[in-house]
């Protein structure tokens, strides 16, 4: 797995027409069997369940690789876990998300009529998989397609060839070309792939890369659901204990190395307790991971991104901040890009750290006097994929769930709403547009179609022309 090289380009016309020629055997497929039944997707779902276990040491050690070294432990808990959970799920509620809705009936004008909205299968999905975590984004993303009856083809990240390659090489003992397919980033397979006439594309990534992928669709008039990134706040109101949020907010933060898109970019911490704050989070951060070679912490993904990172901490050192480190040993090593677990003081409101998506372990501090000036400044800035309000006390964490809009909102807690598979996920403006887990993925992928059923006898036939002096009563009836 490690041997695989750095990918060549691929001529436009190779990609494009391999891309077209799968896209349309899984049309045709799709058109011979439109409605797959009940039995059929649970198939579906129970084989992605069977693939992770059959492959799960390959895949760990494929994940790894990719990173330069991904903590084990944490590819299992936020990847196959919340996979194989959620698709139990999927598969326990199935029967009822399929079940055709009754809807209501104006009787005065359609007596004995009825209506239905019935769940079909939009046909072929297009997915757009990053590599932050390229298990449960690309597999949760799939359980919603295929509970919902459809047919895949997938697009696995330029930082996830060895993953890509696995995925490539054993899927097809599993799912048919015409059912799933995977493709590995060799040179412009992405912007071909978003150019595709897709019944649907799910896109997980950057702001940036979604408006071009959203720009490519439109085309198409393909509709698109956006999971983007973003600066998402934690805010940690005085009258919550202090051990507990910043135990709970350091986890999730350093938790693979900062790189998630929901984790908390910074934190705004009552200004009498940041002191407090940086203690607590040195002391529980290094006895996490004692040194930055520990195997639980994991590496910055690529070159790019490791010198990004600490590019931005320099400069809001250069600018007078304080950066404080909270593992004892080099700030970081660029031969592993690991880059050591910071807490940033005063960074300046323009620099980097405070301007663009972290995406890295390092969390900078905000103080604060009054939750009003928190509340402004968040609304002042794109609309965060999350929010995480730390507070027992209800009235307040009311007021902000309703003050603050964001993507979604856990509580007292961060991350841990993207794993309710009965809720659904998904951004809103900046962050991103649709959602998918559990039902909403379900209806996501599905046109929810709505069938009249005319009855033996329409009143409809007193409204026919030539309009006479019963057709004039009867409107003004309706009208009145």
């Amino acid at each position: 797995m490690s041997a695989i090289p750095l990918f060549a380009e691929t001529p436009v016309e190779v990609i494009r027409n391999e891309l077209e020629q799968t896209l349309q055997l899984q049309r045709d497929a799709y058109l011979a069997h439109p409605y797959p039944d009940l039995e059929q997707r649970k198939a579906d779902l129970r084989k992605l369940q069977t693939f992770l276990r059959d492959h799960r040491e390959a895949i760990l050690d494929a994940i790894s690789a990719d990173y330069g070294n991904r903590s084990r432990h944490e590819t299992l808990f936020a990847e196959f876990y919340g996979v194989i959970d959620g698709v139990d799920h999927a598969i326990s509620h199935l029967r009822k998300w399929m079940k055709p809705q009754r809807r209501s009936v104006d009787l005065k004008n359609f007596f004995g009529a009825s209506n239905r909205v019935i769940p079909q299968p939009v046909g072929v999905v297009g997915h757009i998989v990053p590599w932050n975590f390229p298990i449960f984004l690309c597999f949760g993303g799939l359980t919603s397609a295929f509970a919902a009856g459809n047919r895949c083809m997938v697009k696995m990240s330029e930082n996830s060839r060895r993953l890509a390659q696995l995925l490539i090489d054993k899927a097809p003992a599993y799912f048919p070309k015409d059912k799933l397919a995977f493709f590995d980033e060799t040179g412009g397979v992405g912007i071909e792939f978003s150019k595709l006439k897709f019944d649907h594309i799910l896109f997980t990534g950057s702001g940036l890369t979604g408006r071009a992928v959203m720009a490519a669709a439109s085309t198409n008039l393909c509709p698109v659901t956006l999971e983007l990134g973003g600066k998402a706040p934690a805010l940690v109101c005085d009258d919550f204990p202090l051990q507990k949020a910043t135990e709970r907010i350091t986890f999730f933060k350093y938790f693979n190395a900062g790189q998630i898109c929901t984790t908390a970019d910074h934190v705004f911490v009552p200004q009498h307790k940041v002191s407090e704050f940086v203690e607590i989070a040195r002391r529980t951060v290094s006895a996490r991971y004692p040194s930055l070679d520990s195997p639980d912490f994991t590496s910055v993904i690529d070159e790019r991104a490791f010198n990004r990172i600490t590019r931005a901490l320099e400069e809001a050192q250069e600018r007078g901040a304080t950066l404080v480190q909270l593992v004892p040993g080099p700030k970081w090593d660029a031969a592993t890009r690991k880059i050591a677990p910071h807490i940033v003081l005063n960074a300046p409101a323009d620099c980097e750290l405070r301007t663009r998506e972290i995406f890295g372990p390092v969390l900078p501090v905000i103080p604060y006097t009054s939750v009003d000036e928190v509340v402004n400044a968040i609304n002042a800035g794109p609309r965060p994929l999350a929010f995480y309000p730390f507070s027992n006390d209800k009235r307040l964490i009311h007021d902000l769930i309703h003050r603050v809009m964001s993507g979604g909102v856990t509580v007292n807690d961060i991350v841990l709403h993207t794993g309710q598979h009965d809720m659904p996920f998904g951004g809103i403006g900046d962050s991103g547009m649709g959602h998918y887990h559990g039902y909403e993925g379900f209806v996501t992928f599905s046109k929810l179609r709505p069938v009249f059923y005319q009855a033996p006898f329409s009143a409809i036939k007193f409204l026919w022309p030539p309009y006479g002096k019963f057709a004039t009563k009867y409107l003004d009836f309706l009208t009145r």
